[in-house]
Protein backbone atom coordinates (compact mmCIF):
# COMPACT_ATOMS: atom_id res chain seq x y z
CA UNK A 1 0.00 0.00 0.00
CA UNK A 2 1.17 3.54 -0.82
CA UNK A 3 -0.67 4.86 1.65
CA UNK A 4 -3.31 4.61 4.81
CA UNK A 5 -6.10 6.41 6.22
CA UNK A 6 -8.39 5.74 9.09
CA UNK A 7 -11.43 7.12 9.17
CA UNK A 8 -13.43 4.85 11.49
CA UNK A 9 -14.17 8.29 13.79
CA UNK A 10 -15.16 10.48 11.12
CA UNK A 11 -18.76 11.30 10.59
CA UNK A 12 -20.04 12.11 7.09
CA UNK A 13 -19.03 14.38 4.90
CA UNK A 14 -15.72 14.41 6.39
CA UNK A 15 -15.53 10.57 5.29
CA UNK A 16 -14.77 11.34 1.95
CA UNK A 17 -13.39 14.89 2.75
CA UNK A 18 -10.55 13.26 4.22
CA UNK A 19 -10.30 10.61 1.97
CA UNK A 20 -10.29 12.80 -0.98
CA UNK A 21 -7.81 15.33 0.62
CA UNK A 22 -5.58 12.32 1.05
CA UNK A 23 -6.20 11.46 -2.32
CA UNK A 24 -5.10 14.51 -3.85
CA UNK A 25 -1.69 14.34 -2.13
CA UNK A 26 -0.89 10.86 -4.06
CA UNK A 27 0.44 10.49 -7.17
CA UNK A 28 -1.48 9.43 -10.18
CA UNK A 29 -2.28 5.25 -9.67
CA UNK A 30 -1.33 4.95 -6.37
CA UNK A 31 -3.45 2.81 -3.76
CA UNK A 32 -4.69 4.23 -1.14
CA UNK A 33 -6.28 1.77 1.89
CA UNK A 34 -9.15 3.78 4.12
CA UNK A 35 -10.71 2.07 6.88
CA UNK A 36 -14.19 2.62 7.72
CA UNK A 37 -17.13 1.64 9.92
CA UNK A 38 -21.19 2.33 9.77
CA UNK A 39 -22.98 2.13 6.72
CA UNK A 40 -22.81 5.98 5.72
CA UNK A 41 -19.32 5.68 5.18
CA UNK A 42 -19.55 2.20 3.56
CA UNK A 43 -22.26 3.82 1.10
CA UNK A 44 -21.03 6.96 0.36
CA UNK A 45 -17.01 6.83 0.36
CA UNK A 46 -16.72 4.55 -2.75
CA UNK A 47 -19.72 5.62 -4.53
CA UNK A 48 -17.97 9.44 -4.37
CA UNK A 49 -14.76 7.77 -5.39
CA UNK A 50 -15.92 6.30 -8.71
CA UNK A 51 -18.01 9.36 -9.17
CA UNK A 52 -14.39 11.25 -9.52
CA UNK A 53 -12.83 8.68 -11.61
CA UNK A 54 -11.43 6.75 -8.98
CA UNK A 55 -11.02 2.91 -9.06
CA UNK A 56 -12.64 0.81 -6.36
CA UNK A 57 -9.92 -1.72 -5.92
CA UNK A 58 -10.97 -4.00 -3.28
CA UNK A 59 -14.16 -3.78 -0.27
CA UNK A 60 -13.48 -6.00 2.48
CA UNK A 61 -15.15 -6.46 6.18
CA UNK A 62 -11.81 -6.39 8.53
CA UNK A 63 -11.74 -9.20 10.49
CA UNK A 64 -10.00 -7.67 13.34
CA UNK A 65 -13.08 -5.67 13.82
CA UNK A 66 -17.14 -6.31 13.86
CA UNK A 67 -18.25 -3.47 11.38
CA UNK A 68 -15.29 -2.18 10.01
CA UNK A 69 -14.14 -2.45 6.58
CA UNK A 70 -10.98 -1.86 4.27
CA UNK A 71 -11.21 -0.03 0.85
CA UNK A 72 -8.71 0.25 -1.51
CA UNK A 73 -8.90 2.91 -4.06
CA UNK A 74 -6.63 4.01 -6.74
CA UNK A 75 -6.32 7.08 -7.70
CA UNK A 76 -7.84 8.04 -11.21
CA UNK A 77 -4.91 8.95 -14.13
CA UNK A 78 -6.59 12.19 -14.54
CA UNK A 79 -8.58 15.08 -12.84
CA UNK A 80 -12.45 15.00 -14.03
CA UNK A 81 -13.94 18.09 -14.92
CA UNK A 82 -17.14 18.65 -12.86
CA UNK A 83 -19.92 20.57 -14.18
CA UNK A 84 -20.69 23.15 -11.01
CA UNK A 85 -23.98 24.23 -12.03
CA UNK A 86 -26.97 22.54 -10.34
CA UNK A 87 -24.52 21.56 -6.96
Amino acid sequence: MTARIDITREVCPMTYVRTKLKLEALPPGELLEVVLKGPEPLRNVPRSAREEGHEVVSLQEDPQGPGVWRLVLRKSKSTPKHDQEGR
